[in-house]
């Protein structure tokens, strides 16, 4: 059994695409495709279905997938366990993040035991780190609220909820709590659109039939805060981000369930890198423990 044909025939029904499958490999169209050809025909079988627009697996193919799903992920632990049995994954790590909040103590643990790995961070809103994931630009994301998607591997590590906060001259800074119906009389001061926080909390409005006054849109989480210091409006945050700035005060929302979950999310194939997996190890640890301080 040809190891390259294998992997050629796994990459292509996980793909759904040879032009895709090749560029997850980094091989040409033509070599990739060669390689399933030799596949099929060294052993007799038909694996694919091939259209003018998508690849379809047939029914062998389907339970040839089935296999080399498991054959790939044990590969790749194997090699995960053997090297970090001394410390040795090295290579690159892209990682995108839609808040340093939730990516700096994963890679505060990750450093610590896999030191030889140089770490990329871009930061985002989760629509761009999304589809910096799924455009294999970033090996790992760190957002919250993902829609499964058979493409990816999504692994939640923490809940959390959305606040308000507003400045310490508001007329809210000597309450603890608001309701929604409140917002109506506000100006809203909001991240971009792509932005999870955003969609959460105008869900919940729109819910409701409430809109506020006015809505003051700002490119990235700091300038809220700012504008919010500012005296500008009132501002939406994860209540884990909102930190110990004196300038700001923050406020439950009392009628409305404002939950999200932070995930780590891959492309389904690239869990074979041992730096990624060794990344998604320490997000399941970090779950682990997060589930025993919350219970």
């Amino acid at each position: 059994m040809n190891h390259s044909q294998l992997r050629a025939f796994h990459a292509v029904a996980l793909e759904g695409s040879f032009t895709k499958a090749a560029g997850v490999l980094h091989v040409s169209q033509p070599t990739l495709s060669g390689h399933v050809k030799a596949l099929e025909e060294g052993y007799g079988v038909t694996l694919f279905q091939r259209g003018s627009r998508e690849v379809v697996m047939t029914d062998f193919g389907r339970a040839l997938f089935a296999i080399t799903q498991r054959y790939f992920a044990s590969e790749a632990e194997a090699q995960r366990l053997l090297l970090t049995s001394v410390g040795l994954i090295s290579g690159r790590l892209r990682i995108g993040a839609d808040s340093p909040f939730a990516v700096i103590p994963l890679l505060a643990a990750f450093k610590g035991r896999f030191p030889m790995v140089e770490i990329n961070v871009d930061f985002s809103n989760s629509r761009e780190v999304l589809n910096g994931v799924l455009a294999n630009k970033c090996d790992i994301g760190i957002l919250a609220r993902i829609a499964p998607d058979k493409r990816l591997h999504i692994a939640p590590f923490r809940d959390d909820y959305l606040i308000v906060f507003v400045d310490r001259g508001h007329a809210w800074s000597q309450r603890r709590s608001i309701n929604m119906r409140d917002i109506a009389e506000q100006t809203l001061v909001l991240r971009e659109a792509g932005s999870t926080t955003r969609a959460i909390f105008e869900e919940a409005l729109a819910e409701r039939g409430i809109e506020p006054a006015a809505v003051l849109e700002m490119e990235g989480r700091e300038a809220v805060r700012e504008a919010v210091a500012a005296g500008l409006g009132v501002g939406v945050v994860c209540e884990y981000e909102f930190g110990n700035d004196t300038r700001l005060h923050k406020l439950i929302v009392k009628d409305a369930k404002l939950n999200l979950t932070e995930c780590a999310v891959c492309r389904r194939d690239s869990r074979t890198n041992p730096a990624v997996a060794a990344f998604l190890d320490i997000v399941e640890t970090a779950s682990s423990h997060h589930r025993v301080r919350a219970a």
